[in-house]
C-alpha cells in the first residue's frame, strides 16, 4: 500500500513506522489515522514481524491535531462520531499483536502524545518535551491522554499535567515513569532497536499474550484480570515455543523460538 502521511519498512525481525510530515511537524488528521489503521493491520499479519518501531522524521515527533480538523464541523469529530459508532484513534496499535516501541525524536504534544501513549514502551531523546495543552484552548484530550497518563503515571500527576497543560521534559518524563529510556538524539534509534532485540528475542506468543494480559487487564476487575492471566497461560502450554522454551532450558542453551 502506498502511503502519504508515513512510511512502514520491515527489517524482520523488526518493523518500522515512520511519520513522514516534518514541514508540518507530522500532524495527526483523519487520513493518518486511516493508514496507521491499515499499516498496523499490515504488521500485525506479518509473521516475521516480533517488534514494531514508532518514530517520525524532522525534529517534532507530532505536534499533534491538525487544527483545521478540530472544527465543530471538522472531519475528525465527525469521524468520532461515525456510523460505526466511536472507536478510539489509537486502538490500532494497542490491538496489534506485536509490542509498540516509540522512539520519540522530537517534541510530543496533544494527539502526539497520545499517540506516544497508545505504545507498549516509549524512549526518548535528551531535550524532548511532552504535554497536554487541551485546557488551554477550551479542550480535554479525547484520543486516551486522560486514561493512559493517568493509568502511566498516577492520577495525581496526570491530572496536573493535564489541569496545566504545561509541557515537562525528557528528564522529568524519565523521572515519573512516562519514558523508560533518555538517550542522545543520534542514538534514540539505536536504543529503541536494542530494546526490541531484547523483545524479538523471546517467544513470540509470549510476548504477545502478555501484552494482551497487561492491556486488557487493566479495564478488568483484579478477579477477571487473574483468570484472564491463567486462560493464556493454558494457551500457552499447547504451543511448539512452549515445548522449545522448557527443551532450551533443560539443555542450557538458547531457544529458537518459531512462534507456534
Amino acid at each position: 500500500m502506498a502511503y502519504r502521511t508515513l512510511s512502514v519498512e520491515t527489517r524482520a525481525p523488526l518493523a518500522y513506522v515512520w511519520l513522514t510530515r516534518p514541514e508540518r511537524g507530522n500532524p495527526i488528521d483523519q487520513e493518518f489515522l486511516q493508514e496507521l489503521d491499515a499499516a498496523c493491520a499490515a504488521i500485525n499479519d506479518d509473521r516475521g514481524v516480533r517488534v514494531a518501531i514508532l518514530t517520525a522524521q524532522g525534529k517534532v515527533f507530532s505536534s499533534g491535531w491538525d487544527p483545521a480538523e478540530l472544527r465543530p464541523e471538522g472531519p475528525l469529530l465527525a469521524a468520532f462520531r461515525g456510523e460505526r459508532g466511536f472507536r478510539e484513534p489509537f486502538a490500532p496499535l494497542v490491538e496489534m499483536g506485536q509490542p509498540v516501541i516509540a522512539a520519540v525524536n522530537g517534541d510530543a504534544l496533544s494527539a502526539g502524545l497520545e499517540l506516544a501513549l497508545a505504545c507498549d514502551l516509549r524512549v526518548a531523546a535528551e531535550g524532548v518535551r511532552f504535554g497536554l495543552p487541551e485546557t488551554g484552548q477550551g479542550l480535554i484530550p479525547m484520543a486516551g491522554g486522560t486514561q493512559r497518563l493517568a493509568r502511566l503515571v498516577g492520577r495525581g500527576r496526570a491530572l496536573e499535567l493535564i489541569m496545566t497543560g504545561e509541557p515537562i521534559d525528557a528528564g522529568e518524563a524519565l523521572r515519573i515513569g512516562l519514558v523508560s529510556a533518555v538517550v542522545p538524539e543520534e542514538r534514540l534509534l539505536a536504543e529503541a532497536e536494542a530494546l526490541a532485540g531484547r523483545i524479538a528475542a523471546r517467544g513470540p506468543i509470549a510476548v504477545r499474550y502478555a501484552k494482551e494480559a497487561v492491556w486488557r487487564g487493566l479495564e478488568m476487575p483484579l478477579d477477571q484480570a487473574l483468570r484472564f492471566e491463567t486462560d493464556l497461560t493454558i494457551i500457552l502450554q499447547s504451543t511448539e515455543d512452549r515445548e522449545e522454551g522448557v527443551r532450551a532450558f533443560l539443555e542450557k542453551r538458547t531457544p529458537q523460538f518459531r512462534g507456534r
